[in-house]
C-alpha cells in the first residue's frame, strides 16, 4: 500500500495542433527563427512537438493586412493547458504572424507514451514559382471564380445590363407620370368639396 502512494500520479496531457500564417514577404531565415522560438516555448513548458510542416505560400480566402497570400506553417504537439496560452502569446507578439488558430485534437494522453519521428520536426523550405501562381489564376478563371478579361463575355453582359437599366428608367418615368395624374385628380376632388 505504501508503494502505490509513493508512485507519482500521471499528469495527463492533451494533443493540439496550431496553424499560423506568416506574411508572404518573410524570408526563410526569419521563418526558421520563429519556428525555433516556438520549439523553445514547447520544450520549456514540458510539451512535445510531434509534427512540423511548412505548407508554403498559399492564397488567402480574403486579404489580411493588404496581403492576398501567406506562408502557412502547421504544428502538432502534446502538452498541458498552460502551453497553448504561452504559445499563442508568443505568436501575438510576432509582427510576421498575421493569423493563427489552435485546435484540441485529443485529451488524456500520457506524455511518456508519445513517440516522435525526428524527420517530422525538420522545417523544410518550400519555394513557389510564378508558374504555379499563373496556373492557379487560370484554374480559377476556368471555374468561373476569377476575373474575366475585357475580350471575353463580360463585355456582352455589361451591354445587356445597360439595356436593362434603360428599360427600367423608361418604365419608372411612365410610373411617375401616372402618379402625377392621380395627384391631379385628387386635387380636383378636394376643390369640389370646398
Amino acid at each position: 500500500m505504501a508503494t502505490a502512494a509513493a508512485a507519482a500520479p500521471i499528469r495527463w496531457a492533451r494533443e493540439y495542433e496550431t496553424i499560423y500564417i506568416l506574411r508572404p514577404d518573410v524570408d526563410n531565415e526569419k521563418a526558421e527563427q520563429i519556428v525555433g522560438r516556438l520549439k523553445d516555448v514547447i520544450a520549456r513548458l514540458d510539451g512535445t512537438l510531434t509534427k512540423l510542416d511548412n505548407w508554403g505560400k498559399r492564397k488567402l480566402a480574403y486579404p489580411i493586412q493588404k496581403n492576398s497570400r501567406g506562408i502557412f506553417v502547421y504544428l502538432r504537439y502534446v502538452g498541458f493547458n498552460d502551453l497553448v496560452a504561452e504559445l499563442e502569446r508568443n505568436l501575438r507578439l510576432l509582427d510576421e504572424v498575421v493569423r493563427f488558430q489552435t485546435v484540441l485534437l485529443a485529451e488524456d494522453i500520457d506524455p511518456a507514451s508519445v513517440s516522435v519521428d525526428p524527420e517530422d520536426l525538420q522545417y523544410l523550405h518550400v519555394e513557389e514559382t510564378e508558374e504555379t501562381e499563373d496556373a492557379e489564376a487560370e484554374r480559377a478563371r476556368s471555374l468561373g471564380m476569377g476575373p474575366r478579361g475585357a475580350d471575353e463575355e463580360g463585355d456582352e453582359d455589361a451591354d445587356e445590363s445597360d439595356d436593362m437599366d434603360d428599360a427600367e428608367a423608361s418604365g419608372s418615368e411612365e410610373a411617375d407620370d401616372a402618379s402625377d395624374d392621380s395627384n391631379d385628380d385628387s386635387d380636383d376632388d378636394e376643390r369640389e368639396e370646398d
